[in-house]
């Protein structure tokens, strides 16, 4: 084993005597813990014979070349093993995101931590950070040059980034994820700079659990995962998707206080159909077809299992931007096994309900006196008609197949009806009702007459003026809802809605959309946006540390939801309450959802805290500044 009075010779040729006792000290403590035997463990083994060597330890994050000298002992060609013994001061403690805080640091810090020369003179609170960075950031005109702006803040300081978005979140809630997200992935190969997440491949099958083993952190309670085959509505791309889980797990540290530090992106990259990104010469994924089957399956199988054998029975799994095929396979599939979560089936469908729910007190009646027409049967157009199907199951004596009866779906292919059904995929059987075929959805809606038409087809444009006109015919408050992401995919705008219906519809949509005034009037859209729900859905399973997500957690999360929009909102004509009190959003769905699993028997936090609101709050991420010894 290596003397700790060899670490202290080697650092005293790179170090004064002053850094040399602040070094010391910690190393003696390091000696008492079983850290310092690791750590001799790992040189031993990794330096071998060139212990003695002079330029064999790196301290601080220097190497080999630190000196500028040559050395006559070292070849240059001969393959060397890079490690860094770090104290965070320093080059070091500027270039940690978790630690930095740039001009933050006070006088005396930069002293304590040799911060002397590395920073500008002035010293800047926080707040005074947050207000430069936002004033740099409306300088650009382009959102994808905030996007990548903010990507950097996040990369350099962890703490300020999440302030600013937590202060700001109606302005940079679009940056930071839809639509600007969709562009980000379109062009990642262009815009990638440093690896956000963990990425794995065909390449790595046998050895997942060792990539596993390779992210830094290793307490993990989220995972958010993507094969990018259907990234938002932007079709496969491929290992470009990684900007989706980057983009959800910073809205789970920003909206729902989970800390940064437990959350792992993950894309697994199976190749890619999009033969542009095949033929493009700087894609960062694999080159070659999109893997099926069993050769996908497989690969699969073996990151689940390693995933709970290296994280443990509580880390959840939040798939995202999977296929239809896949997507609700993988839900099925691993339900009963692992703690997952579908956020295009399950999420979507949380976020609708519950503006849904909001929406009766504008509309009138219950959720079962009203009839649902989608345009879009999908895995985000499935799951809202089963969780609407569930609600009403609830609240009311139906059968599941009354229940089912009120809910209509359009393909496209037309309306989804019995005589179709032994054409159609397992998920939109249930939906395949008695009537005619019908082809189109205009059709549909003169033939059905809803109350409710809600979009989740992916292809924008598709709610046109006669159809909005003839839902304004039918219905006196016609409730529209073009969930489709992103902004140029939506069934139709928020103009579009107000100015064909005369100012008589209620609109919302997955994409942010502006106030429309019409015929004096200012009219402002809801926005369906799923950071409503699984932040706060998230944040109420580990907190309680649940085992299995249970249908009931989702019908609660979507009450909880409605439950949050205030009369000034219902002023507004808006079913969804403002993302200014979104962390109060919640911590109030987080506890709902803590509720339920206590109630079923699947936390494992025990005992229960007496007020589940406030441990929620209390559970939250801050990013205010910590002071430094």
């Amino acid at each position: 084993m290596l003397g700790s009075s060899y670490y202290f010779q080697t650092l005293s040729k790179k170090y004064n005597s002053k850094r040399l006792a602040n070094y010391s000290l910690q190393f003696l403590m390091l000696t008492s813990s079983s850290s310092f035997k690791r750590l001799n463990s790992l040189l031993s083994g990794v330096l071998g014979d060139r212990v003695g060597r002079k330029s064999s330890l790196s301290v601080m994050a220097g190497n080999e070349d630190d000196t500028n000298t040559a050395n006559d002992d070292d070849d240059d060609d001969q393959p060397f093993t890079p490690w860094v013994v770090s104290v965070a001061s320093g080059h070091t403690l500027l270039r940690s995101p978790q630690h930095n805080k740039g001009l933050a640091f006070t006088e005396k810090e930069r002293d304590a931590h040799y911060l002397r020369g590395l920073l500008p003179p002035a010293v800047f609170t926080q707040e005074l950070q947050e207000k430069r960075t936002l004033h740099i950031l409306r300088q650009y005109q382009v959102p994808l040059h905030r996007y990548i702006a903010m990507m950097d803040l996040q990369e350099t300081n962890e703490k300020l980034f999440y302030k600013l978005l937590i202060n700001n979140v109606e302005e940079l809630l679009p940056i930071v994820y839809t639509p600007t997200v969709g562009e980000a992935c379109q062009k990642y190969g262009s815009i990638y700079r440093r690896p956000q997440g963990l990425y794995i491949s065909l390449k790595d099958k046998g050895n997942i659990l060792e990539v596993l083993k390779n992210w830094p952190e290793k307490n993990i309670q989220v995972i958010v995962v993507t094969d990018g085959e259907r990234i938002l509505g932007l079709g496969d791309l491929g290992c470009q998707g990684m900007g989706i889980p980057v983009g959800k797990l910073s809205l789970y540290t920003a909206l729902g206080g989970v800390r940064p530090s437990v959350c792992l992106p993950i894309t697994i990259d199976v190749g890619t159909k999009n033969e542009t990104l095949l033929n493009d010469e700087f894609y960062i994924g694999l080159k070659q077809k999109r893997a099926t089957g069993e050769e996908y399956e497989e690969l699969l199988e073996e990151f689940m299992t390693a995933v709970k054998k290296n994280y443990g029975e509580k880390v959840l799994i939040q798939f995202e931007d999977f296929a239809n095929h896949n997507a609700f396979d993988l839900l099925v599939k691993y339900r009963t096994s692992h703690l997952v979560f579908n956020d295009d089936i399950q999420g979507t469908a949380c976020v609708v309900l519950g503006g849904l729910l909001s929406a009766l007190k504008l509309i009138g009646g219950t959720l079962s006196d009203h009839t649902f027409l989608f345009l879009g049967a999908g895995e985000a157009g499935t799951g809202i008609a089963e969780l609407i199907s569930l609600e009403i199951l609830k609240k009311t004596k139906l059968t599941v197949e009354e229940s089912r009866q009120k809910i209509w779906l359009v393909d496209s292919k037309g309306l989804i009806v019995s005589s179709r059904k032994d054409s159609l995929q397992h998920f939109k059987q249930p939906w395949a009702h008695d009537h005619e075929p019908v082809t189109g959805l205009l059709e549909a809606v003169k033939a059905i007459k809803p109350t409710i038409l809600i979009g989740t087809s992916g292809v924008g444009k598709q709610f046109t003026k006669e159809v909005i006109e003839t839902m304004a015919s039918i219905n006196a408050k016609p409730l529209i809802m073009a969930l489709s992401n992103p902004t140029s995919q939506s069934e139709c705008t928020a103009e579009e809605a107000y100015t064909w219906s005369q100012g008589h519809a209620i609109f919302a949509s997955g994409s942010p959309f502006d106030p429309v005034i019409y015929d004096g009037k200012e009219f402002v859209p809801g926005q369906a946006n799923n950071a409503y729900i699984f932040p706060g859905f998230g944040l109420g399973l580990i907190m309680c540390g649940a085992i299995r997500v249970h249908d009931e957690f989702l019908l609660a999360a979507a009450e909880a939801l409605a439950s949050q929009v205030t009369e000034e909102d219902y002023a507004k004509g808006i079913i969804y309450p403002s993302f200014r009190n979104i962390r109060k959003i919640s911590a109030t769905i987080a506890a709902k959802v803590a509720s339920r699993a206590y109630e079923y028997g699947l936390a494992s936090h025990l005992p229960r805290p007496s007020n589940l609101v406030k441990f929620a709050e209390s559970c939250m991420y801050s990013p205010t500044y910590r002071n430094y010894r």
